[in-house]
């Protein structure tokens, strides 16, 4: 794997070229992991993706497998045990977004039928494929982006600025922010 040519951001650290390999920039339909990476791209704001990365596994242990029925009753005494597991960011604010999340991600399931409806909208239900040449042209938000971070902060979501929602977008495949050069660009054409 290490012949191909990725996107700059991949580096040479093996966890960063698998989920670039296999996950970031492929659609997903999935509600479940739609879900989790919407509470992992919040407990990332101001820290570095591959923090989240490596703390992936305890996120879903300590978040039951993202499980939204289960994290929206989380009590006062599940947030004080969160707060001391060294397996995820231990920040307060972030554990809570992540309940109240949870909350509104069921209100959107109830609505819409599931969250991959909804959350495609703000694409029209088709990805994005753009075709930047060097990593300097890639946004780091743009109107879609804007758009579903207003609509989901009118909801009660909580860390979902345009910039977390932009990261969100690349994450799930709504958007292919791949540069040309790399080959999982040339796989989704």
């Amino acid at each position: 794997m290490t012949d191909r040519i990725r996107c700059d951001w991949a580096g040479n650290d093996p966890l960063y070229q698998h989920y670039h390999d296999r996950e970031w920039g492929r659609p997903s339909h999935d509600d479940r992991h739609l879900f989790e990476m919407l509470i992992l791209e919040g407990a990332q704001a101001g820290l570095n993706w591959i923090t989240i990365l490596r703390k992936r596994e305890g996120y879903r242990r300590a978040f039951n497998d993202f499980d939204a029925e289960k994290i929206a009753r989380y009590t006062p005494a599940k947030i004080e045990k969160l707060m001391l597991n060294p397996d995820i960011v231990r920040n307060r604010l972030k554990i809570n977004a992540a309940i109240t999340n949870a909350q509104c991600y069921l209100d959107v399931v109830r609505e819409y039928g599931s969250f991959d409806r909804y959350i495609w909208q703000f694409v029209e239900g088709k990805p994005v494929i753009n075709k930047w040449k060097t990593q300097k042209q890639v946004p780091s938000m743009t109107a879609q982006s804007d758009a579903m971070s207003r609509a989901l902060k009118k909801r009660g979501f909580k860390f979902v600025g345009s910039t977390i929602c932009y990261a969100y977008m690349q994450a799930v495949g709504m958007v292919n922010d791949h540069l040309t050069g790399c080959f999982c660009y040339k796989k989704s054409r």
